[in-house]
Protein backbone atom coordinates (compact mmCIF):
# COMPACT_ATOMS: atom_id res chain seq x y z
CA UNK A 1 0.00 0.00 0.00
CA UNK A 2 2.64 2.01 0.90
CA UNK A 3 4.82 1.81 -1.92
CA UNK A 4 1.82 1.69 -3.95
CA UNK A 5 1.01 5.67 -2.88
CA UNK A 6 4.96 6.66 -3.64
CA UNK A 7 4.54 5.43 -6.85
CA UNK A 8 1.71 7.86 -8.21
CA UNK A 9 3.13 10.84 -7.57
CA UNK A 10 6.52 10.13 -9.53
CA UNK A 11 3.97 9.20 -12.49
CA UNK A 12 2.07 12.33 -12.24
CA UNK A 13 5.78 14.21 -12.47
CA UNK A 14 6.37 12.08 -15.63
CA UNK A 15 3.33 13.03 -17.62
CA UNK A 16 3.84 16.97 -16.83
CA UNK A 17 7.39 16.70 -18.05
CA UNK A 18 6.06 15.04 -21.37
CA UNK A 19 3.25 17.74 -21.70
CA UNK A 20 5.93 20.72 -21.82
CA UNK A 21 8.38 18.57 -23.90
CA UNK A 22 5.47 18.37 -26.59
CA UNK A 23 4.46 22.40 -25.94
CA UNK A 24 8.14 22.96 -26.66
CA UNK A 25 8.25 21.03 -29.76
CA UNK A 26 5.00 23.09 -31.15
CA UNK A 27 6.00 26.58 -30.34
CA UNK A 28 9.69 25.47 -31.82
CA UNK A 29 7.55 24.10 -35.18
CA UNK A 30 5.10 27.41 -35.14
CA UNK A 31 8.45 30.11 -35.23
CA UNK A 32 10.49 28.28 -37.91
CA UNK A 33 10.44 30.72 -41.10
CA UNK A 34 7.25 29.82 -43.69
CA UNK A 35 8.76 28.37 -47.34
CA UNK A 36 8.62 31.39 -49.40
CA UNK A 37 6.09 31.66 -51.53
CA UNK A 38 6.29 30.61 -55.58
CA UNK A 39 6.14 34.01 -57.59
CA UNK A 40 5.80 33.92 -61.45
CA UNK A 41 8.59 35.65 -63.02
CA UNK A 42 8.05 39.16 -64.63
CA UNK A 43 9.66 41.27 -67.59
CA UNK A 44 11.81 43.97 -65.62
CA UNK A 45 10.41 47.66 -66.33
CA UNK A 46 11.48 49.08 -69.58
CA UNK A 47 12.54 52.62 -68.11
CA UNK A 48 15.30 50.77 -66.69
CA UNK A 49 18.61 50.87 -67.55
CA UNK A 50 20.37 47.84 -68.66
CA UNK A 51 23.62 47.62 -66.42
CA UNK A 52 26.58 49.29 -67.85
CA UNK A 53 30.54 48.45 -67.02
CA UNK A 54 32.37 51.33 -65.56
CA UNK A 55 33.82 53.74 -67.55
CA UNK A 56 37.34 54.05 -68.59
CA UNK A 57 39.74 57.05 -67.33
CA UNK A 58 40.08 59.36 -69.42
CA UNK A 59 43.04 60.00 -71.19
CA UNK A 60 45.01 63.58 -71.64
CA UNK A 61 44.29 64.29 -75.37
CA UNK A 62 47.44 66.89 -76.73
CA UNK A 63 47.30 68.70 -80.02
CA UNK A 64 49.26 70.68 -81.48
CA UNK A 65 51.69 71.72 -84.76
CA UNK A 66 55.03 69.59 -84.50
CA UNK A 67 56.60 72.34 -87.39
CA UNK A 68 56.08 75.09 -84.49
CA UNK A 69 57.29 72.38 -82.26
CA UNK A 70 60.44 71.65 -84.06
CA UNK A 71 60.35 76.17 -84.13
CA UNK A 72 60.29 75.90 -80.05
CA UNK A 73 63.04 73.25 -79.74
CA UNK A 74 65.20 75.52 -81.56
CA UNK A 75 64.81 79.35 -79.95
CA UNK A 76 61.12 79.48 -77.93
CA UNK A 77 60.91 82.94 -77.20
CA UNK A 78 61.65 84.02 -80.97
CA UNK A 79 59.11 82.17 -81.82
CA UNK A 80 56.70 83.41 -79.49
CA UNK A 81 57.76 86.97 -79.02
CA UNK A 82 58.63 86.28 -75.34
CA UNK A 83 61.43 88.23 -74.29
CA UNK A 84 64.92 86.46 -74.26
CA UNK A 85 66.07 84.34 -71.08
CA UNK A 86 68.90 86.37 -69.12
CA UNK A 87 68.80 83.87 -66.25
CA UNK A 88 70.91 80.04 -66.84
CA UNK A 89 68.37 77.04 -66.70
CA UNK A 90 68.21 75.71 -63.81
CA UNK A 91 69.46 72.52 -64.68
CA UNK A 92 72.38 74.24 -66.72
CA UNK A 93 74.74 74.08 -63.55
CA UNK A 94 74.72 70.19 -63.36
CA UNK A 95 77.25 70.52 -65.96
CA UNK A 96 80.59 72.17 -66.71
CA UNK A 97 81.73 71.95 -70.21
CA UNK A 98 79.48 73.73 -72.01
CA UNK A 99 80.28 77.51 -71.56
CA UNK A 100 77.43 79.30 -73.21
CA UNK A 101 74.38 81.28 -70.64
CA UNK A 102 71.42 83.29 -70.32
CA UNK A 103 68.97 82.56 -73.29
CA UNK A 104 71.62 79.52 -75.08
CA UNK A 105 70.73 77.44 -71.89
CA UNK A 106 67.05 77.07 -72.41
CA UNK A 107 67.32 75.76 -75.80
CA UNK A 108 66.03 72.01 -76.42
CA UNK A 109 68.63 71.79 -79.22
CA UNK A 110 71.47 72.60 -76.67
CA UNK A 111 70.99 70.25 -74.66
CA UNK A 112 69.49 67.28 -76.77
CA UNK A 113 70.98 68.37 -80.45
CA UNK A 114 70.19 69.17 -83.39
CA UNK A 115 69.87 65.26 -84.17
CA UNK A 116 67.80 64.84 -80.77
CA UNK A 117 70.61 62.14 -79.26
CA UNK A 118 72.17 64.51 -76.72
CA UNK A 119 75.20 63.18 -75.46
CA UNK A 120 75.47 60.13 -77.99
CA UNK A 121 74.92 62.78 -80.72
CA UNK A 122 77.02 65.27 -82.45
CA UNK A 123 76.83 67.29 -79.03
CA UNK A 124 78.89 64.26 -77.89
CA UNK A 125 82.05 66.19 -78.08
CA UNK A 126 83.16 69.87 -78.74
CA UNK A 127 82.16 73.23 -77.08
CA UNK A 128 78.34 72.18 -77.05
CA UNK A 129 78.62 69.04 -75.18
CA UNK A 130 76.54 69.09 -72.16
CA UNK A 131 76.50 65.21 -71.12
CA UNK A 132 72.82 65.43 -71.18
CA UNK A 133 71.16 62.91 -72.40
CA UNK A 134 68.79 62.97 -76.21
CA UNK A 135 64.67 62.74 -76.45
CA UNK A 136 64.96 60.78 -79.73
CA UNK A 137 64.27 57.77 -77.38
CA UNK A 138 61.64 59.41 -75.51
CA UNK A 139 60.05 60.16 -79.04
CA UNK A 140 59.15 56.19 -79.22
CA UNK A 141 58.75 55.33 -75.87
CA UNK A 142 56.72 57.71 -74.24
CA UNK A 143 53.33 59.44 -74.95
CA UNK A 144 52.69 62.93 -75.89
CA UNK A 145 50.82 62.92 -72.58
CA UNK A 146 54.11 61.56 -70.61
CA UNK A 147 56.14 63.95 -72.58
CA UNK A 148 54.30 66.89 -71.61
CA UNK A 149 54.75 66.15 -67.77
CA UNK A 150 58.69 66.58 -68.19
CA UNK A 151 57.78 70.03 -69.89
CA UNK A 152 55.77 71.16 -67.38
CA UNK A 153 57.83 70.70 -64.24
CA UNK A 154 55.54 67.92 -62.98
CA UNK A 155 57.57 65.03 -63.39
CA UNK A 156 61.04 67.54 -62.99
CA UNK A 157 60.50 70.66 -61.44
CA UNK A 158 63.97 71.88 -62.27
CA UNK A 159 62.54 70.77 -66.22
CA UNK A 160 59.64 73.53 -65.57
CA UNK A 161 58.91 75.30 -69.00
CA UNK A 162 55.34 75.88 -68.49
CA UNK A 163 55.73 79.95 -68.95
CA UNK A 164 55.26 79.11 -73.04
CA UNK A 165 51.70 78.45 -72.11
CA UNK A 166 49.71 75.37 -72.87
CA UNK A 167 49.27 75.55 -76.46
CA UNK A 168 53.17 76.05 -77.27
CA UNK A 169 53.54 72.91 -74.25
CA UNK A 170 50.88 70.87 -76.82
CA UNK A 171 53.42 71.60 -79.75
CA UNK A 172 56.18 71.26 -78.29
CA UNK A 173 55.12 67.72 -77.21
CA UNK A 174 53.74 66.82 -80.57
CA UNK A 175 56.95 67.34 -81.98
CA UNK A 176 58.75 65.65 -79.62
CA UNK A 177 56.44 62.93 -79.88
CA UNK A 178 55.80 62.58 -83.87
CA UNK A 179 57.77 64.66 -85.53
CA UNK A 180 61.41 63.27 -84.67
CA UNK A 181 63.44 61.56 -87.14
CA UNK A 182 66.52 59.65 -86.65
CA UNK A 183 68.83 61.49 -89.19
CA UNK A 184 72.01 59.26 -88.26
CA UNK A 185 72.04 57.03 -91.24
CA UNK A 186 71.81 60.18 -93.62
CA UNK A 187 74.70 62.37 -92.78
CA UNK A 188 78.70 60.65 -92.00
CA UNK A 189 79.41 61.65 -88.75
CA UNK A 190 83.20 62.32 -89.60
CA UNK A 191 82.92 64.46 -93.13
CA UNK A 192 79.43 65.53 -92.35
CA UNK A 193 78.64 65.11 -96.04
CA UNK A 194 75.18 63.86 -96.88
CA UNK A 195 74.86 60.15 -97.07
CA UNK A 196 72.36 58.44 -100.20
CA UNK A 197 70.71 61.80 -101.57
CA UNK A 198 70.21 62.99 -105.04
CA UNK A 199 71.36 66.68 -105.76
CA UNK A 200 69.69 67.02 -108.98
CA UNK A 201 66.46 66.12 -107.21
CA UNK A 202 67.66 68.48 -104.35
CA UNK A 203 68.46 71.48 -107.00
CA UNK A 204 64.93 70.94 -108.19
CA UNK A 205 63.65 71.66 -104.85
CA UNK A 206 65.59 74.27 -103.92
CA UNK A 207 64.94 76.32 -107.07
CA UNK A 208 60.83 75.51 -106.79
CA UNK A 209 60.85 76.79 -102.65
CA UNK A 210 64.16 77.78 -101.58
CA UNK A 211 65.57 80.15 -103.85
CA UNK A 212 62.98 82.13 -103.97
CA UNK A 213 64.32 84.26 -100.45
CA UNK A 214 67.78 82.72 -100.34
CA UNK A 215 68.92 83.73 -104.26
CA UNK A 216 69.50 80.85 -106.42
CA UNK A 217 72.87 80.54 -104.47
CA UNK A 218 72.02 80.54 -101.40
CA UNK A 219 73.67 83.84 -100.79
CA UNK A 220 70.52 86.84 -100.33
CA UNK A 221 70.72 86.37 -97.00
CA UNK A 222 74.12 86.46 -94.53
CA UNK A 223 73.51 84.84 -90.83
CA UNK A 224 76.39 85.80 -89.60
CA UNK A 225 77.98 89.12 -90.21
CA UNK A 226 80.53 90.51 -92.25
CA UNK A 227 83.75 89.00 -90.56
CA UNK A 228 82.32 86.18 -89.96
CA UNK A 229 79.55 85.30 -93.45
CA UNK A 230 77.07 82.59 -92.82
CA UNK A 231 74.98 81.32 -95.81
CA UNK A 232 73.05 78.77 -96.68
CA UNK A 233 75.71 76.30 -97.72
CA UNK A 234 77.70 77.18 -94.84
CA UNK A 235 74.83 75.87 -92.52
CA UNK A 236 74.65 72.65 -94.99
CA UNK A 237 78.40 72.38 -95.09
CA UNK A 238 79.43 72.88 -91.23
CA UNK A 239 76.27 71.82 -89.35
CA UNK A 240 73.98 69.41 -91.52
CA UNK A 241 72.03 68.37 -88.56
CA UNK A 242 70.93 71.81 -88.21
CA UNK A 243 70.00 72.48 -91.99
CA UNK A 244 67.95 69.15 -91.89
CA UNK A 245 66.02 70.37 -88.52
CA UNK A 246 65.25 74.25 -89.79
CA UNK A 247 64.19 72.53 -93.46
CA UNK A 248 61.65 70.35 -91.51
CA UNK A 249 60.30 72.75 -89.00
CA UNK A 250 61.47 76.62 -90.28
CA UNK A 251 63.29 79.51 -88.78
CA UNK A 252 62.07 80.89 -85.62
CA UNK A 253 60.17 84.34 -85.68
CA UNK A 254 60.99 84.79 -89.79
CA UNK A 255 59.18 87.20 -91.38
CA UNK A 256 57.76 86.22 -93.94
CA UNK A 257 57.57 82.47 -92.41
CA UNK A 258 59.82 79.94 -93.92
CA UNK A 259 57.92 77.45 -95.23
CA UNK A 260 58.13 73.85 -93.71
CA UNK A 261 58.68 70.79 -94.94
CA UNK A 262 56.76 68.98 -92.43
CA UNK A 263 54.08 71.48 -94.02
CA UNK A 264 54.74 70.65 -97.27
CA UNK A 265 54.84 66.55 -97.18
CA UNK A 266 58.64 66.26 -98.21
CA UNK A 267 60.00 63.18 -96.74
CA UNK A 268 62.90 62.65 -95.17
CA UNK A 269 64.33 61.99 -98.54
CA UNK A 270 63.54 65.07 -99.81
CA UNK A 271 65.04 66.73 -97.44
CA UNK A 272 67.95 64.72 -97.31
CA UNK A 273 68.02 65.73 -101.59
CA UNK A 274 68.20 69.53 -100.69
CA UNK A 275 71.12 69.10 -97.98
CA UNK A 276 73.11 66.63 -101.22
CA UNK A 277 72.55 69.64 -103.41
CA UNK A 278 73.07 72.61 -100.66
CA UNK A 279 76.63 71.40 -99.74
CA UNK A 280 76.94 72.25 -103.39
CA UNK A 281 76.62 75.92 -102.85
CA UNK A 282 79.13 78.61 -101.97
CA UNK A 283 80.11 79.19 -98.06
CA UNK A 284 81.35 82.31 -98.33
CA UNK A 285 80.86 85.58 -100.14
CA UNK A 286 80.89 85.09 -104.38
CA UNK A 287 83.92 87.62 -105.63
CA UNK A 288 82.43 88.52 -109.32
CA UNK A 289 83.90 90.93 -111.43
CA UNK A 290 80.31 92.80 -111.57
CA UNK A 291 76.72 92.32 -111.05
CA UNK A 292 75.04 90.33 -114.07
CA UNK A 293 73.55 93.27 -116.73
CA UNK A 294 69.62 91.05 -115.48
CA UNK A 295 70.81 92.09 -112.29
CA UNK A 296 71.30 95.61 -112.83
CA UNK A 297 68.24 95.82 -115.08
CA UNK A 298 66.17 94.66 -111.95
CA UNK A 299 67.59 97.29 -109.86
CA UNK A 300 66.78 100.17 -111.85
CA UNK A 301 63.14 98.42 -112.19
CA UNK A 302 63.11 98.66 -108.26
CA UNK A 303 64.46 102.46 -108.93
CA UNK A 304 61.58 103.24 -111.07
CA UNK A 305 58.87 102.47 -108.28
CA UNK A 306 60.45 103.80 -105.24
CA UNK A 307 63.77 104.46 -105.26
CA UNK A 308 64.40 105.54 -101.74
CA UNK A 309 63.13 102.65 -100.21
CA UNK A 310 65.49 100.48 -102.62
CA UNK A 311 68.43 102.25 -101.82
CA UNK A 312 67.39 102.80 -97.74
CA UNK A 313 67.47 107.03 -97.96
CA UNK A 314 64.46 109.29 -96.46
CA UNK A 315 61.74 109.72 -98.77
CA UNK A 316 61.57 113.09 -100.03
CA UNK A 317 59.23 115.43 -97.95
CA UNK A 318 58.87 118.12 -100.93
CA UNK A 319 57.43 117.51 -104.02
CA UNK A 320 59.49 117.10 -107.22
CA UNK A 321 59.96 120.69 -109.11
CA UNK A 322 58.05 119.75 -112.16
CA UNK A 323 55.06 118.30 -110.34
CA UNK A 324 54.36 121.73 -110.39
CA UNK A 325 53.61 121.48 -114.01
CA UNK A 326 50.48 119.99 -113.75
CA UNK A 327 47.16 119.99 -111.54
CA UNK A 328 45.47 117.02 -111.83
CA UNK A 329 47.09 114.57 -109.55
CA UNK A 330 46.82 115.89 -105.95
CA UNK A 331 49.20 113.55 -104.75
CA UNK A 332 52.36 115.32 -102.62
CA UNK A 333 56.00 114.69 -101.11
CA UNK A 334 57.56 111.43 -101.78
CA UNK A 335 54.97 110.59 -104.32
CA UNK A 336 55.79 113.04 -106.71
CA UNK A 337 59.34 111.76 -107.10
CA UNK A 338 58.59 108.08 -108.02
CA UNK A 339 58.94 107.34 -111.85
CA UNK A 340 56.18 105.80 -111.82
CA UNK A 341 53.81 108.41 -110.60
CA UNK A 342 54.39 110.14 -113.60
CA UNK A 343 55.45 107.71 -116.53
CA UNK A 344 52.67 104.87 -115.02
CA UNK A 345 53.01 101.40 -114.56
CA UNK A 346 52.86 100.62 -118.23
CA UNK A 347 55.90 103.12 -118.77
CA UNK A 348 53.24 104.78 -121.38
CA UNK A 349 52.17 108.25 -119.23
CA UNK A 350 49.32 109.99 -120.32
CA UNK A 351 49.18 107.52 -123.30
CA UNK A 352 48.32 104.46 -121.39
CA UNK A 353 46.42 103.37 -118.46
CA UNK A 354 47.64 106.66 -116.20
CA UNK A 355 45.85 108.77 -119.21
CA UNK A 356 42.59 109.01 -116.81
CA UNK A 357 41.79 109.22 -113.26
CA UNK A 358 43.68 110.49 -110.30
CA UNK A 359 46.91 109.34 -111.30
CA UNK A 360 46.71 111.58 -114.41
CA UNK A 361 49.68 114.35 -114.99
CA UNK A 362 49.61 114.70 -118.46
CA UNK A 363 53.31 114.04 -118.79
CA UNK A 364 54.58 111.50 -121.47
CA UNK A 365 56.01 107.70 -121.36
CA UNK A 366 59.55 106.90 -121.23
CA UNK A 367 58.84 103.79 -123.43
CA UNK A 368 59.97 105.36 -126.36
CA UNK A 369 62.85 106.12 -124.47
CA UNK A 370 64.87 103.01 -124.99
CA UNK A 371 65.77 104.32 -128.61
CA UNK A 372 68.36 106.82 -127.02
CA UNK A 373 71.81 106.27 -126.06
CA UNK A 374 72.61 105.91 -122.18
CA UNK A 375 74.11 109.40 -122.39
CA UNK A 376 71.01 110.91 -123.35
CA UNK A 377 69.00 109.36 -120.52
CA UNK A 378 71.69 109.90 -118.17
CA UNK A 379 71.20 113.14 -119.12
CA UNK A 380 67.55 113.33 -118.47
CA UNK A 381 67.69 112.12 -115.29
CA UNK A 382 70.71 114.40 -113.96
CA UNK A 383 69.24 117.93 -114.87
CA UNK A 384 71.15 118.59 -117.67
CA UNK A 385 68.62 118.81 -119.97
CA UNK A 386 65.55 119.86 -117.44
CA UNK A 387 67.37 121.08 -114.52
CA UNK A 388 63.98 120.63 -112.47
CA UNK A 389 64.39 116.89 -113.88
CA UNK A 390 67.05 115.92 -111.24
CA UNK A 391 67.40 112.18 -109.07
CA UNK A 392 71.09 113.06 -108.65
CA UNK A 393 69.79 112.06 -104.95
CA UNK A 394 70.64 108.85 -106.48
CA UNK A 395 74.62 107.58 -106.20
CA UNK A 396 76.02 107.32 -109.74
CA UNK A 397 75.33 103.60 -109.82
CA UNK A 398 71.93 103.24 -108.91
CA UNK A 399 71.41 106.49 -111.47
CA UNK A 400 73.30 103.98 -114.45
CA UNK A 401 71.11 100.99 -112.79
CA UNK A 402 67.76 103.07 -114.07
CA UNK A 403 69.56 104.02 -117.23
CA UNK A 404 69.79 100.45 -117.91
CA UNK A 405 65.94 99.45 -117.11
CA UNK A 406 65.17 102.31 -118.81
CA UNK A 407 67.13 101.14 -122.17
CA UNK A 408 66.43 97.48 -121.88
CA UNK A 409 64.04 96.53 -119.12
CA UNK A 410 61.11 98.05 -120.83
CA UNK A 411 58.10 95.95 -122.13
CA UNK A 412 54.97 96.67 -124.04
CA UNK A 413 52.36 95.25 -121.83
CA UNK A 414 49.46 96.57 -123.70
CA UNK A 415 48.62 93.58 -125.58
CA UNK A 416 48.28 91.25 -121.91
CA UNK A 417 45.65 93.42 -120.28
CA UNK A 418 42.61 94.58 -121.26
CA UNK A 419 42.40 98.46 -120.86
CA UNK A 420 38.71 98.78 -119.66
CA UNK A 421 38.38 95.63 -117.81
CA UNK A 422 41.85 95.38 -116.40
CA UNK A 423 41.55 91.12 -117.22
CA UNK A 424 44.12 89.27 -118.88
CA UNK A 425 44.14 88.83 -122.45
CA UNK A 426 44.28 85.31 -122.45
CA UNK A 427 46.72 83.02 -120.31
CA UNK A 428 46.64 79.47 -119.06
CA UNK A 429 45.56 79.99 -114.74
CA UNK A 430 45.84 76.50 -114.61
CA UNK A 431 49.68 77.34 -115.53
CA UNK A 432 49.90 80.38 -114.04
CA UNK A 433 48.89 78.23 -110.86
CA UNK A 434 51.99 75.97 -111.33
CA UNK A 435 54.41 79.13 -111.07
CA UNK A 436 52.82 80.97 -108.35
CA UNK A 437 53.24 77.65 -106.19
CA UNK A 438 56.88 77.23 -106.86
CA UNK A 439 57.73 81.16 -106.55
CA UNK A 440 55.17 82.72 -104.80
CA UNK A 441 53.28 80.86 -102.09
CA UNK A 442 56.05 80.82 -99.53
CA UNK A 443 56.03 84.65 -99.03
CA UNK A 444 52.29 85.08 -100.32
CA UNK A 445 50.44 82.17 -98.95
CA UNK A 446 48.79 79.71 -101.03
CA UNK A 447 45.48 82.65 -101.41
CA UNK A 448 47.85 85.89 -101.83
CA UNK A 449 47.01 86.98 -98.09
CA UNK A 450 49.39 86.07 -95.92
CA UNK A 451 50.94 89.60 -96.58
CA UNK A 452 48.84 92.21 -96.67
CA UNK A 453 49.82 95.58 -98.82
CA UNK A 454 46.91 98.22 -97.18
CA UNK A 455 45.71 98.29 -93.78
CA UNK A 456 42.64 96.70 -91.92
CA UNK A 457 40.63 98.76 -93.22
CA UNK A 458 41.36 98.88 -96.78
CA UNK A 459 43.30 95.65 -97.30
CA UNK A 460 45.37 94.96 -100.37
CA UNK A 461 46.60 91.37 -101.42
CA UNK A 462 48.04 89.99 -104.25
CA UNK A 463 44.51 89.24 -105.88
CA UNK A 464 44.07 92.85 -105.30
CA UNK A 465 46.74 94.60 -106.82
CA UNK A 466 46.24 91.63 -109.90
CA UNK A 467 42.45 92.60 -110.27
CA UNK A 468 43.20 96.50 -109.71
CA UNK A 469 46.01 97.41 -111.09
CA UNK A 470 47.60 94.42 -113.58
CA UNK A 471 49.56 96.68 -114.70
CA UNK A 472 51.56 97.21 -111.22
CA UNK A 473 51.63 93.54 -110.89
CA UNK A 474 53.19 92.67 -114.09
CA UNK A 475 56.20 95.13 -113.10
CA UNK A 476 56.45 94.15 -109.88
CA UNK A 477 56.28 90.53 -110.89
CA UNK A 478 59.78 91.05 -113.29
CA UNK A 479 61.51 93.29 -110.56
CA UNK A 480 59.91 92.40 -107.54
CA UNK A 481 59.41 94.93 -104.33
CA UNK A 482 61.92 97.98 -103.34
CA UNK A 483 63.20 97.40 -100.17
CA UNK A 484 61.65 93.93 -99.48
CA UNK A 485 63.16 91.20 -96.85
CA UNK A 486 64.15 88.92 -98.33
CA UNK A 487 63.97 90.28 -101.94
CA UNK A 488 61.31 89.63 -104.07
CA UNK A 489 62.36 87.32 -107.04
CA UNK A 490 62.39 89.12 -109.94
CA UNK A 491 61.00 87.27 -113.14
CA UNK A 492 63.40 88.90 -115.26
CA UNK A 493 66.18 86.72 -113.63
CA UNK A 494 64.26 83.31 -113.75
CA UNK A 495 63.87 84.01 -117.10
CA UNK A 496 60.19 84.12 -117.15
CA UNK A 497 58.63 84.61 -120.87
CA UNK A 498 55.82 86.82 -121.34
CA UNK A 499 53.78 83.68 -121.91
CA UNK A 500 54.54 83.30 -118.54
CA UNK A 501 53.69 86.73 -117.02
CA UNK A 502 50.49 86.22 -118.66
CA UNK A 503 49.24 82.96 -117.02
CA UNK A 504 50.70 83.99 -113.30
CA UNK A 505 48.36 87.39 -114.45
CA UNK A 506 45.52 85.28 -115.32
CA UNK A 507 45.68 83.22 -112.13
CA UNK A 508 45.96 85.81 -109.71
CA UNK A 509 43.16 87.53 -110.81
CA UNK A 510 41.54 84.36 -109.28
CA UNK A 511 42.65 84.90 -105.89
CA UNK A 512 40.59 86.98 -103.42
CA UNK A 513 40.65 90.48 -103.31
CA UNK A 514 39.46 92.77 -100.79
CA UNK A 515 38.99 91.11 -97.19
CA UNK A 516 39.08 87.54 -95.74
Amino acid sequence: MFRNRTYIPFLLLLVVMLIVLVGCSTDSETAAPPEPEETVPTEAPTDVPAPTEPPAPTEIQITGSASKGGMLYDKWWKVLGLDEPTEDHPLWATQSTNTRSGGDTWRCKECHGWDYKGADGAYGSGSHFTGFVGVLDASRSKTPAEILAALDGTQYPDHDFSGVGEEALGDLSIFLSEGLVDVGPFIDPESKAAVGGDGTHGEELFNGLCAACHGPDGQTFNFGDEEEPEYVGTIAVDNPWEFIHKVRAGQPGSEPPMPSAIVSGWSIQDVVDVLTYAQTLPTSPVEAEGESDLSVVVLGGRLFDKWWKELGLDEPSEDNPVWARQDTNTRDGGDTWRCKECHGWDYQGSEGAYGTGSHYTGFPGIFTAQEKSEDEILAQLTGEVDVEHDFSAMDESALLALVKFIKEGQIDVSPLIDLETKAANGGDAVLGEELYASTCTACHGEDGRLLNFGDEEEPIYVGTIALDNPWEFIHKVRVGQPGSQPPMPASIINGWSLDDLLNLLAYAQTLPAPSP
